[in-house]
């Protein structure tokens, strides 16, 4: 892993997504490594020429920078992040994303965490101190094989779901982001209905739900890990990219049934 700190100029910036007011990303690329990731279109404007997950840059000043822009900052929700995962191992050192929960916690502005990492229970404290917050966690699969395949450097699934229950039972609003799907991994339905079942269980309070992106970059590195540990599934993911679109509108109309069963909601 090649690991370099750096200086940010800024680190609130206006988010593209139609929910999500302002995104705050502490580091430049993830350790984890998940070969799906659709965050890799960053290495673009980083100047490295290595693989994507290869490299974190960690912003050493972050913390700092959004001091100076909180005040100017007209309110809105905060997503932490939407191209890194702001629990990703290195945090356990740096405690960059701890120390951007510090100067938010002053101020009164909606704060949502994505992750794949328990480490996140580290921060309940802050998480405490926040007004309004909650805490999502990236779940594809329930298989904890499927998710060393796919995502070789993030948590366990049971220590994700473990660090959902804690949260949850300490009052902070868990969801789930089940995305992407893996086709004939974890879309089928009594996979789904399992994965579901054991979100329900650790009170999760709403689910996202998407299918697998394999357009540009993406599908050849799938593509790699499929034919080295599931080469029986390669012409039917390739036929999935090709046809994404009905694909899509059938997991999705299975996964609101499905939930419906353990009492979850689907957001959009």
């Amino acid at each position: 892993m090649i690991v370099r700190e750096i200086e940010c100029k800024s680190l609130l910036t206006r988010s593209g997504i139609s929910s999500i007011d302002y995104a705050l990303n502490p580091y430049v690329g993830c350790a984890h490594g998940c070969v799906y990731c659709y965050a890799s279109f960053m290495k673009r404007f980083t100047g490295h020429t290595e693989a994507w997950g290869s490299f974190v840059d960690v912003r050493a000043n972050a913390a700092g920078v959004l001091a100076k822009q909180m005040p100017r900052a007209k309110r809105g929700k905060i997503s932490l992040s939407t191209v890194t995962d702001p629990y990703q191992p290195l945090e356990k050192q740096y405690q960059i994303t701890r120390a951007c929960l510090e100067v938010l916690s002053a101020y009164d502005f909606p704060v949502s965490i994505l992750t794949k990492s328990a480490l996140v229970r580290r921060d309940l404290d802050l998480l405490r101190r926040l007004p309004d917050v909650d805490v999502g966690f990236t779940i594809t699969a329930l298989d904890d094989e499927v998710r060393r395949v796919f995502e070789p450097g993030s948590s366990p699934i049971p220590a994700r779901l473990a660090a959902l229950d804690e949260l949850a039972q300490a009052g902070i609003k868990t969801w789930a982001f089940c995305g992407p799907l893996l086709p004939s991994l974890s879309d089928g339905e009594e996979q789904m209905a399992a994965l579901f079942r054991e979100l329900a269980r650790v009170g999760v309070s709403a689910l996202i739900v998407d299918s697998m992106k394999l357009s540009g970059g993406i599908w050849g590195r799938v593509r790699k890990v499929l034919e080295r540990h599931y080469p029986d599934l390669v012409a039917g993911y390739q036929f999935t990219a090709q046809n994404r679109q009905p694909y899509h509108k059938a997991l999705l109309a299975q996964a609101q049934r499905l939930a419906g069963k353990y009492g979850l909601a689907i957001e959009t």
